[in-house]
């Protein structure tokens, strides 16, 4: 009996009753609850790894940029295969392969 009335004063104690209603209000109120801040730290993650991407291309692309201002055959490489660019009195054909679009 001595045990469920200590366990009774506890619970209508007011600082337990507050302190229970301050952490229901935190957990599932708040414009910063568990939830908000569970989907925000979700995008958070997402927009680190689209960084690290960006990152990593931006890398690949200063590596190419300086390839083709040093060298000119890299340069008319990446011309004829990038842009099909050609020189004086040279015919370009090209070849498209449409057998990928053929398949269900």
């Amino acid at each position: 009996m001595s045990v469920l009335r200590f366990i009774f004063r506890i619970l209508i104690n007011k600082f337990f009753l507050t302190t229970v209603a301050f952490v229901v209000w935190m957990v599932f109120f708040d414009s910063n609850n568990l939830l908000t801040r569970n989907h925000l730290q979700e995008k958070l993650d997402g927009l680190n790894l689209e960084k690290q991407f960006y990152l990593q291309e931006i890398k690949k692309d200063s590596i190419l940029t300086a390839q083709l201002m040093n060298d000119t055959t890299q340069l008319e490489k990446f011309a004829r295969e990038r842009y099909l660019m050609k020189r004086d009195k040279e015919d370009l054909f090209l070849v498209i392969d449409t057998t990928a679009d053929q398949h269900p």
